[in-house]
């Protein structure tokens, strides 16, 4: 079973489009199939136009949430309602081509786990948004060790089982290949058609990218200190601590061999400030393994709230 994942927001009058696309190139498939449709708080007539897809093809399904939580949110919550052994999300503007799923699905079948799309002939403004995708691109394969032309693209397919228990924040969804390559799953891209929006605004800018650079240093964090923080806390505070005994070892050559007050140099504070902090990175080590053992043994919660489901069981 396939389970298309679209996150929604304002894409009103692409909605009916989209439908007929999909349709076409999911019935020619001939493989059950569900779409389900994420509204992350729309406030146009998204809300209406998706109670009556559902209303039409009970394959449509709809969630929708209290208020706009963002596109990872909707795209986990796709994730965790979908039934399909295989996940597909693409975008709601049209910019994606359902046409583009079947050469997907062929690359999933030569025994990959994840297929990226690859927009190499994005329609896209190329200062504004091309320029800061490559950059962002390329920092991101150089530090994940993933090489992709473009982990911007919605367009993916993966095999639920490099997926699953996968909980994703903030901008993250565009690093769910690197999840899944944690997971051992060999991962893929193929290029895409990419086609200008035409209906609608566009919900990206700039600032997307410096969240994507933040986003990133939290998931290299994660891969290196995830279980053990303390490792990267108390390193660092050992350094300090090691810098403070240093700067005391000087400041006392100082004194012995060339009669130096130690008021008139600023070691002594050094001292101090490079103990402190040592002491104080060490402490947030063991704070941090403290909320680690925490988080792996209570009970996980969502970063979203559904107000409504139509044609779930």
């Amino acid at each position: 079973m396939l389970s298309i994942i679209i996150p929604v927001y304002n894409e009103a009058e692409n909605l009916p489009i989209l439908r007929d696309q999909l349709e076409a190139v999911l019935d020619e498939l001939g493989k059950d199939y569900e779409v389900i449709l994420v509204n992350d708080g729309s406030t146009d007539d998204s809300p209406a136009v998706l109670a009556s897809l559902a209303e039409q093809n009970s394959r449509f399904k709809v969630i929708s949430f209290v208020r706009n939580f963002g596109q990872t949110a909707a795209m986990m919550a796709g994730i965790n309602y979908s039934q399909g052994e295989i996940i597909i999300p693409m975008d709601a503007d049209l910019q994606n081509d359902p046409a583009d799923i079947p050469r997907l699905l062929e690359k999933l079948d030569e025994g990959f786990e994840v297929c990226s799309g690859w927009r190499q002939d994005r329609k896209d403004d190329s200062i504004r948004r091309n320029l800061p995708s490559r950059i962002a691109n390329k920092l991101i394969s150089s530090i994940s060790g993933v090489h992709l032309h473009d982990y911007g693209c919605s367009l993916k397919a993966y095999r639920r089982k490099v997926i699953k228990g996968v909980k994703l924040y903030g901008e993250m969804h565009r690093f769910i290949p690197i999840y899944a390559s944690w997971m051992g799953g060999r991962v893929t891209e193929i290029p895409v058609t990419h086609h200008p929006r035409i209906h609608g605004e566009s919900n990206y800018g700039l600032n997307r990218t410096f969240k994507v650079i933040l986003d990133l240093i939290v998931i290299q964090f994660m891969s290196l200190y995830m279980q053990k923080p303390i490792h990267f806390f108390g390193g660092f505070g050992l350094i300090n601590l090691a810098l403070s005994f240093l700067t005391f070892g000087w400041m006392l050559s100082l004194k012995l061999f060339w009669d130096t007050s130690f008021s008139v140099t600023p070691l002594p504070m050094l001292i101090i400030l490079f103990f402190m902090i040592g002491l104080q990175s060490i402490f947030f080590g063991l704070l941090a393994e403290m909320q680690m053992r925490t988080y792996y043994e209570s009970q996980n919660k969502d970063s979203y709230q559904i107000e409504d489901k139509i044609n779930f069981d």
